[in-house]
């Protein structure tokens, strides 16, 4: 089954033509020729190309997201103003060597072609992410200093209410109702969607939150680790970008290793921030629930309304995923859920009717 976007021979357009023109101008290339070559896409609207000058050995990425209506603008200013803050407190994010936002034209730094999931299938992928882990944290404290809110595109803060409407809801709706034919009205889930929100939003909750930390959204190139897609990056808790991590759908994570993600981080806070270990233990399994929610609303709406299919492949082990990370937490307000979970794991052994 297919499980990534296909890249289709498309060409850029001539507004992207002239902008890289003139950016590579601008970049100390002059007038000399360049190659340019489509990217394979997310879920996204942004469209990715590699811009490859032979005569130098450079290459480039361009991104182009045509700001057609005010969200899409704010992405462009979000994706912009917070790259150049995490760029300036030495996260590995790619630099952003021009940009149009008026068009939504970018051309940054090339990261390479690997991304956390493709390169942990080729060997011990426990190196890799204890060094993913390590620019984590750094991530969340650095990126938190200085950060100015109205840079955000969504929201200013992964809280509550967020957990209500954008994860839980979004279950519902998109996962349940539209995806599955479901029932749209499920009060039966109501105390443990507040229970779980409840936990999940304790304080602290003042870190830099990426929002999609997950293993395509990472770059490995020479053993070294880059971080791309920042633009749904806010303020919030310390365990939710962890929790992304730890519910990947897309490498299959084996049970041992995310053990191990789990503890090497937990271990990171303790020499670093021993204050905050507390904390994060208590809230994490509720945010891993969250963040289990938010991918069954968003890959359902992907495969059933945005037309990827591809997405469809990783909707039975996130089912699974939710299932076990609900064995794990106490409480009579989860029963329901934990009984939903546990017959939608059966319904999806089989495959769906079309």
């Amino acid at each position: 089954m297919q499980t990534k976007e296909p890249v289709q021979d498309t060409l850029p357009g001539d507004r992207m033509k002239n902008f890289l023109k003139d950016s590579l101008g601008v970049l100390g290339h002059g007038k000399r020729a360049f190659h340019i070559r489509l990217l394979a896409g997310d879920g996204s609207t942004r469209r990715y190309w590699r811009v490859h000058v032979p005569d130098s050995g450079i290459s480039y990425v361009a991104m182009e997201n045509e700001p057609l209506n005010l969200h899409l603008d704010r992405e462009n200013r979000a994706y912009y103003s917070i790259g150049n803050h995490l760029l300036a407190r030495s996260i590995p994010v790619p630099e952003i060597y021009r940009a149009d936002l008026s068009s939504g034209l970018f051309i940054m730094e090339d990261l390479g072609d690997e991304n956390l999931q493709e390169a942990s299938g080729k060997a011990d992928p426990i190196p890799l992410y204890r060094e993913v882990l390590r620019v984590l944290l750094r991530m969340q404290i650095r990126g938190a200093d200085g950060f100015d809110t109205g840079w955000t595109c969504q929201t200013e803060r992964y809280d509550k209410a967020v957990m209500r409407r954008y994860e839980a809801e979004y279950f519902k709706e998109a996962f349940l109702c539209r995806y599955l034919g479901l029932k749209s009205d499920w009060p039966e889930l109501e105390p443990a969607f507040e229970r779980i929100a409840q936990e999940a939003s304790a304080p602290p909750n003042h870190f830099f939150l990426h929002r999609d930390f997950q293993s395509r959204n990472i770059m490995i190139r020479n053993g070294k680790v880059g971080v791309i897609d920042w633009q749904g990056g806010r303020l919030g808790p310390v365990g939710y970008d962890l929790a992304s991590l730890f519910v990947d759908p897309y490498p299959d994570l084996s049970a041992s290793l995310r053990k191990e993600i789990y503890h090497s981080y937990t271990a990171l806070l303790k020499e670093r921030h021993r204050s905050m270990v507390g904390s994060f233990e208590r809230s994490f399994p509720y945010l891993a629930l969250q963040r289990n929610l938010q991918i069954l609303g968003a890959f359902s709406y992907l495969s059933k309304t945005a037309g990827k299919r591809y997405f469809e492949a990783y909707i039975p082990r996130a089912v699974e995923s939710l299932g076990e990370l609900l064995e794990e937490v106490a409480g009579s307000e989860l029963a329901p859920l934990r009984d939903l979970a546990a017959s939608l794991q059966e319904r999806l052994r089989s495959p769906r009717e079309a």
